[in-house]
């Protein structure tokens, strides 16, 4: 069976982007390589990782596309609490960006989006009921 273990974010700055989600979200770091081209946090089940784009370019022949902290990329991470409104503002504080405020949905999970400085889509949520 496979896992799903990590998702890692290339951004410019490893080191702002992992205090950015401590403070953010309360994120734990894991761990940093010396030249901070890549770390990780302890975000629950899934680790959240970083590396610089330089890291990545030599990983990757061919070349990959930066997000784009103008527009919304096509994808979100996700993160469930069940004290939203509070959470929702500790991120903002930390220096989110508001995308959408909090509403809540017709099947009763108050959802709310903010992007990170590196333009990361984040999706703060109450746990689906079920």
């Amino acid at each position: 069976m496979v896992n799903y273990a990590y998702t890692i974010l290339y951004v410019e700055s490893v080191e702002d982007s992992m205090q950015f989600y401590q403070a953010a979200f309360g994120f734990l770091e894991k761990f940093l390589t010396p030249e901070k081209d890549y770390g990780e946090l302890i975000s629950g089940d899934t680790t959240i990782a970083f590396a610089r784009h330089d890291l990545a370019s030599s990983n990757f022949k061919e070349k990959y596309q930066k997000v784009n902290s103008e527009e919304l990329f096509g994808i979100e991470l996700g993160f469930t609490t069940t004290s939203i409104e509070t959470d929702f503002k500790q991120a903002l504080t930390a220096g989110a960006t508001l995308v959408e405020a909090v509403v809540e949905k017709p099947w009763g999970q108050k959802v709310g989006y903010v992007k990170d400085m590196n333009g990361f889509l984040i999706e703060i949520c109450t746990p689906m009921k079920g």
